[in-house]
């Protein structure tokens, strides 16, 4: 299955983040345009992929700007501080350049539902989630690179490879200080370990942080088109990416992701919480092989009331609301979201398309989503 059209984001998860959704600037919402910072993409046919960053540097330096990133492993363009005037200007006299468009903040949209718990030497549980989509029997060979607020790279109930870890934000190091990556982590892959914590859908599969958004949960959407070049560059056959985030709509965000599913990484994508057509997110909305939209179900299979809806774009729904996984700090907490469906497949793609498991009651769209499966 695959997605079609595009639109704006949507970054989901659901939890008690007061203090670190406190710690966000009141100006940093989702889809929010960040002055003077401007995304550019080259026309393939025209810039060589190894020729990118010097291409970068000379249009952008001939016209006042400074380049932030450079991408070359799915889209071929970079980000760059500079004036409007200074980006309208280069466009115009580079006809290298297919487009430019504004940055803009990514942040998480909360729906509350639980609490954070510290350390626990409880007996291992198996989620709710987990059990429905038929996960946590055998683990799978693929990594699962996580773009997300990094992951608790310690947590003992996570298999983090710590060397592909990285982080594409202010705070450089890929350690999870939010959360919310963590969790999503952990419904992909948490350890069967025979006394703490919880069972992800693939237990123990190697877990990859790709750091987008920062412990307030926020971020910028170039941030994240690096992070998805990033995993477009190293991941390798069988792999699979899940991206729980967003903003508003982007192209050229749409567009690295079709890029990098184009070469054979797996794609779900959290289909937004606004209770709205997920027509109007990306990169839910991205099109093309290996990419899947997820929306969110409760127990009972019955339509979580915060889903995105839509097919297009959604391809399959998965266990979203009141999901227990790991958290940060060798932590575990119970959240709700698309955030929490879109992991569910993440671990069902490492073993490959998710089969039917009937459908949920409830879609406002009137076409009831497939439940994926193992």
């Amino acid at each position: 299955m695959t997605k079609r059209v595009a639109g704006r984001i949507a970054a989901f998860s659901g939890v008690a983040l007061a203090a670190a959704l406190a710690a966000t600037p009141a100006h940093a919402a989702a889809g929010d345009k960040i002055a003077n910072s401007y995304i550019c993409v080259f026309k393939n046919d025209r810039v060589a992929r190894g020729d990118v960053a010097a291409k970068a540097n000379a249009a952008a330096r001939s016209h006042g700007g400074a380049v932030g990133h450079v991408y070359s492993h799915t889209i071929r363009g970079f980000s760059a501080n500079m004036s409007e005037q200074g980006m309208n200007a280069m466009r115009r006299s580079n006809p290298s350049i297919a487009f430019c468009e504004q940055d803009q903040e990514m942040a998480i949209a909360v729906v509350a539902q639980g609490r954070p718990e510290g350390p626990t030497a409880k007996a291992e549980t198996v989620p709710w989630g987990i059990t429905r989509v038929g996960g946590g029997g055998s683990t799978a060979s693929g990594k699962a690179w996580v773009l997300d607020t990094g992951i608790d790279l310690d947590h003992p109930d996570l298999n983090v490879n710590v060397a592909l870890s990285a982080s594409f934000t202010r705070e450089k190091n890929a350690d999870d200080g939010n959360g919310h990556g963590s969790h999503v982590a952990g419904t992909i892959g948490a350890k069967a370990n025979n006394g703490i914590g919880v069972l992800g859908v693939a237990p123990g599969v190697q877990l990859v942080a790709v750091k987008v958004l920062t412990r307030s949960g926020s971020g910028t959407n170039s941030g994240v088109i690096a992070g998805v070049d990033y995993a477009g560059k190293n991941f390798a056959a069988g792999d699979v990416a899940n991206m729980s985030l967003g903003g508003g709509f982007s192209q050229a965000l749409n567009d690295a992701v079709i890029a990098a599913a184009a070469k054979g990484l797996k794609f779900a994508l959290a289909a937004g919480n606004e209770s709205t057509s997920a027509t109007t997110k990306s990169p839910a909305s991205a099109n093309g092989p290996n990419i899947y939209t997820i929306s969110s179900f409760a127990q009972g299979d019955t339509w979580s009331s915060f889903s995105n809806y839509g097919n297009p774009p959604v391809d399959f729904a998965e266990p979203g609301s009141s999901i227990y996984s790991t958290y940060k700090s060798g932590g575990y907490a119970t959240l709700s979201g698309t955030s929490m469906a879109s992991p569910h497949a993440a671990g069902l793609l490492l073993f490959g398309t998710p089969k039917s498991g009937g459908t949920v009651s409830g879609d406002p769209d009137g076409n009831p989503d497939t439940i994926g499966i193992k």
